[in-house]
Order: structure tokens, then C-alpha cells, then sequence
């Protein structure tokens, strides 16, 4: 797949002509990264905007103590380090592939160029910011009132209906990254998933996850715990 066709994928570029396209590509960069790549730290100056066309990156913080918090896991085809790039602030966290992957990147004065060019895309960036802000309020509202079980039993109900309402699926990242995605560790995690195991909602084989009983496990969701 061509750059192009890899850019038409991205939320921000959809609708836009092969000649506009072009025009995007024209003022932005292309990079590989390798697993476990630092794209931007938390606290620099934001003077890009990014686009994944490939791979995965997550967004995450760093306690004090070195406890990892992720906030978003961004998949191909979103945009990510957009608000910071409209303030003229910094980034807020930090960004990082957990695999192989291919970035566009454009600067923040190219970007603004383009907004006042094709008006359409601002509508395309305020779907997806309501969106992300719709995630940020899920995740504070599962930290601040659910324990780890029912943080686990709400992840686990999401893949579900992402995976086309199997009840039997694959775990897409490893336990230690659920664990930061959940905020807790994977001590933590894995008594999480003893018990959902022994209340009979989920069976456990490796990273295979089987929903036993699903409304048992939307009821732990729910009441969080």
C-alpha cells in the first residue's frame, strides 16, 4: 500500500482527492519506528501533529514512583498530539510505539495552512476530540469508582463487541500493558482475572479469554467490582 492510500485511511484526511492528498504528503514526514520508540516525551514543545498510518502507539504518564498509566492506545488511522499542536503548548504525556510502525508527521504552522484550506477537516478533528474526550471521561470514571475486577470485567465487555461478539477472543496487548491501561499492576491484574475465573464469567487459556457467563460479567462491569 502507497503512502497515499496509507493517508486516506487517517480520520483527519478522509474525503479529501488524490491531488489533495498529495498536497498533504507534500508538507509532512514519513518515519519508521521500531518497537518501543519514543515519538515525543511529556513536557516538550509541541510542534507537530501526528498521524498513525501503521502499528500502534500509546499515550501514557509516569508517576513519581515510575508507575506507568496509560491513556490511550492509538490505532492506525488517528490522529494524535492534535490538542497540544492548537494550543502552542506542550505535550502532556508521553508517546511510544509497542510495535513496529509508520508515522506521518506535520508541523503545527503546515497543519493550520491546511485547516484554513480545507474547512472540512476541522469537522473531522472536532468528531474526533469529542470522541477522545468521551474516552478520557470513561477512564477517570473507571479509575476513580470501579476496583481492578470490575476495570478488567468493563475491558474485557469492550472486546467483545469490538470483536465482532465473539465470546471467544485473543488478548491484543500483553498483561503487563493491560495492566498500565487499568491502573493498577500485574499482581493486581492477574487476581483480577483469578476471580472473574472463579465466579465462572471468563475462562482463561494463555491470552485466549472466553466469556463464560456474559451477563455476569456485564453485571461486575457495571457495578464495578
Amino acid at each position: 500500500m502507497n503512502q497515499e492510500s496509507l493517508l486516506e485511511q487517517v480520520i483527519l484526511f478522509k474525503g479529501l482527492s488524490q491531488e489533495e492528498l498529495r498536497l498533504v504528503e507534500s508538507v509532512g514526514k514519513v518515519r519508521r519506528y521500531e518497537k518501543n520508540e519514543v515519538i515525543f516525551n511529556e513536557g516538550t514543545q509541541a510542534l507537530y501533529l501526528y498521524a498513525l498510518m501503521e502499528g500502534r502507539v500509546k499515550i501514557f504518564k509516569v508517576s513519581f514512583d515510575g508507575k506507568e498509566q496509560i491513556l490511550h492506545m492509538v490505532e492506525a488511522g488517528e490522529p494524535f498530539g492534535e490538542v497540544p499542536v492548537f494550543e502552542g503548548g506542550v505535550y502532556p504525556a508521553y508517546a511510544m510505539t509497542t510495535m513496529p510502525s509508520i508515522v506521518f508527521s506535520m508541523g503545527r504552522d503546515d497543519f493550520m495552512k491546511l485547516i484554513r484550506q480545507y474547512p472540512e477537516m476541522s469537522f473531522h478533528i472536532i468528531g474526533f476530540l469529542c470522541k477522545r474526550l468521551r474516552q478520557f471521561t470513561k477512564l477517570v470514571e473507571d479509575l476513580s469508582l470501579k476496583e481492578v475486577p470490575g476495570r478488567l470485567a468493563t475491558y474485557l465487555i469492550n472486546l467483545y463487541y469490538n470483536k465482532n461478539r465473539s465470546l471467544r477472543f485473543e488478548l491484543d496487548i500483553n498483561k503487563n500493558m493491560l495492566a498500565a491501561i487499568l491502573g493498577t499492576v500485574p499482581e493486581t491484574l492477574s487476581r483480577a482475572f483469578f476471580r472473574l475465573k472463579a465466579l465462572g464469567v471468563i475462562d482463561v487459556d494463555g491470552s485466549v479469554i472466553t466469556i463464560k457467563d456474559l451477563n455476569g460479567l456485564e453485571e461486575i462491569a457495571v457495578v464495578g467490582r
